[in-house]
């Protein structure tokens, strides 16, 4: 993807009130707008100007854009940076039309996609809006169960026509076999009700925070485990860590480096449960030392081995 500086296609500064960004698109869309404008690339100027004019008009797609960094140089390559939106509660319910490019796509498939995920039947129109947040989890959290307060922040406009984010912390249960991607619905935690009408919910997708060691693939835990050559030769017992505590594994002998070995059930509790999946990393010993260079080089006269073999074939 790349980026797009959308206040410099505007030509406002990133502190400018909403009624600031409205007025910029106006001049700039009557002057390259393709029907009277005498500028060659006016049709592509015009484009380009709908699309930043639909992000900037909408405060939670600003907002959210803000959140991505400011460093960022039109033009040059962009990915979000990790867990930029954690926590990030917005309704969705901004204006869908219009274009369909690089970073407003990623936008409409953002807000659009959790509106319709959960969109709500029959007449609501004095209901409060659902809300959306996505939150990170530990992944032990997801094997024991546990109760965790969270931080959300809402966009908000104040009374200068400004964007800023609004805090509130939560207290949530977070249930035993929680998987990346459910959402956990908190009934009347969403927008405020017209004329008295009930509130909204608030629907927070879970994930998993970045683990040192596991990895989580659906319901599945995946784990690298070195081990020493000669366990991978002659085959050992090891103790192997899980989200739930140490188990014991036995590694075949003759066992090669990358052979997954399946720890039945041990991956998220639910029912039924996943698997966790070993993948052995033969680790070298280092040859820092007189004795453990001299042991490399038994092992050296001790083998008719050619780790190379299979190029000659």
């Amino acid at each position: 993807m790349k980026y797009k500086d959308y206040y410099a296609i505007l030509g406002v500064e990133r502190s400018a009130a909403q009624d600031e960004v409205k007025r910029a698109y106006r001049k700039l869309a009557r002057q390259y707008h393709p029907d009277v404008s005498k500028h060659t690339d006016a049709e592509d100027r015009f484009k380009e100007l709908g699309e930043a004019y639909e992000v900037l008009k909408d405060p939670e797609k600003r907002a959210a854009y803000d959140r991505m960094g400011t460093h960022w140089h039109s033009g040059e390559e962009f990915q979000p940076p990790p867990n930029w939106d954690e926590g990030f509660e917005f309704s969705g319910a901004g204006d869908q039309a219009g274009t369909h490019a690089d970073l407003n796509e990623f936008f409409e498939a953002m807000f659009g996609g959790a509106r319709a995920a959960h969109a709500r039947r029959g007449p609501s129109h004095a209901m409060g809006q659902d809300h959306h947040a996505r939150v990170f989890i530990d992944i032990e959290d997801a094997y024991r169960g546990a109760q965790r307060s969270i931080s959300l922040q809402l966009p908000v406009v104040d009374a200068q026509g400004r964007i800023s984010l609004q805090s509130r912390s939560l207290d949530v249960s977070i249930p035993k076999g929680v998987r990346a991607g459910q959402h956990l619905r908190l009934a009347g935690q969403g927008g405020t009700g017209a004329g008295g009408a009930p509130a909204g919910d608030l629907y927070l997708e879970i994930a998993f925070r970045e683990h040192p060691h596991f990895r989580v693939d659906g319901a599945d835990v995946l784990l690298d485990l070195p081990v020493a050559p000669w366990e991978a030769a002659l085959g050992s017992s090891v103790t192997v860590p899980t989200p739930d505590g140490w188990v014991e594994m036995s590694v075949p002998a003759g066992s090669a480096g990358g052979r997954r070995m399946r720890l039945k059930g041990k991956g998220i509790p639910g029912n039924p449960p996943g698997d966790m999946y070993v993948i052995l990393n033969i680790v070298l010993p280092p040859a820092d030392s007189e004795p453990a260079k001299a042991a490399y080089n038994t092992m050296r006269q001790a083998f008719n081995f050619d780790p190379r073999a299979r190029f000659y074939r």
